[in-house]
């Protein structure tokens, strides 16, 4: 593991009406990753979410931000949330101007940059998610799909250094959901760390470096991604697929088309350099 951003030493929480959503979860944020957050719904991913922006504070346990414990004053939580983008799996949670220019412009403004440097900033999140032609449309007048690219715009234009995606490709089509993973590989840095909850496990297997299992509010794995996508037992546990590159590639092991290697192949492209460099294809 690399430095952490966030860290969480023994944290549950619970709802009010008696729901323990998580239970005694002790992990770390790395800095710089993309992360995978799977598990079933009702499985603790959401609080968790809700945990690291300082919406929900711990019934138990610490949670340290940049190695100081979480302050939950209103001048320490929009200092967080100046860091830290949450892209709603609902984009109607969080869209509230009146076009689309106007939603993207609202978050930068509120941090009091330059009039240039908010500009800059705009432009560049209209031109990542393709909205140039929609930035005078009324947000009512949107599709699902464009109204979750203007929630995605709108975080990126703000430079947080923490991107939370919860389930962010419901409502997107095939293209933008592909497209989506583009856009973040375009912002990674050795700074900027991304934490991706889906269910699309297709979707985000070649994409994620770390993945966090989430499991009846427990962590059942937060690791690597063969130990992951190797363990069959753990995948049935968390309900969770396999994707269908490892099935592939295991099936090729079985009728011998391929020889074991130390790593699991990461995309279409690497299994399909094993089959070539095989004597059989």
């Amino acid at each position: 593991m690399t430095e952490s951003y966030f860290s969480f030493d023994h944290v549950s929480f619970r709802y009010i009406d008696g729901t323990e959503a998580l239970k005694d979860i002790s992990l770390s944020i790395p800095k710089g990753k993309k992360v995978a957050i799977l598990g079933e719904n009702g499985s603790g991913k959401s609080t968790f979410f809700k945990l690291l922006i300082g919406l929900e504070k711990p019934t138990s346990g610490e949670i340290r931000f940049l190695s100081e414990p979480l302050n939950y004053k209103k001048k320490q939580l929009i200092h967080l949330r100046e860091q830290v983008g949450f892209i709603f799996q609902e984009a109607e949670n969080q869209l509230f101007a009146s076009t689309v220019k106007q939603d993207i412009l609202y978050g930068p403004i509120n941090l009091k940059w330059s009039h240039e440097k908010i500009e800059r900033h705009v432009a560049n999140a209209i031109q990542l998610t393709e909205l140039y032609d929609l930035t005078e449309r009324p947000i009512h007048f949107l599709s699902g799909g464009q109204k979750k690219r203007v929630t995605i715009a709108g975080v990126y234009a703000m430079d947080p250094k923490i991107y939370i995606l919860d389930e962010p490709t419901s409502s997107l089509d095939f293209y933008f959901s592909n497209q989506l993973t583009t856009y973040l590989n375009e912002l990674q840095n050795e700074e900027r760390t991304f934490l991706y909850s889906t269910h699309q496990v297709n979707l985000i297997y070649e994409w994620a470096e770390y993945f966090i299992v989430f499991h009846k509010g427990q962590i059942l794995y937060a690791g690597q991604r063969d130990a992951l996508f190797s363990d069959d037992k753990l995948l049935e546990t968390a309900h969770i697929e396999k994707p269908w590159l490892v099935q592939c590639y295991e099936n090729m092991l079985k009728e011998g088309l391929i020889q074991v290697q130390t790593t699991l192949p990461r995309s279409m492209k690497e299994l399909m350099r094993l089959l070539k460099n095989n004597s059989y294809y």
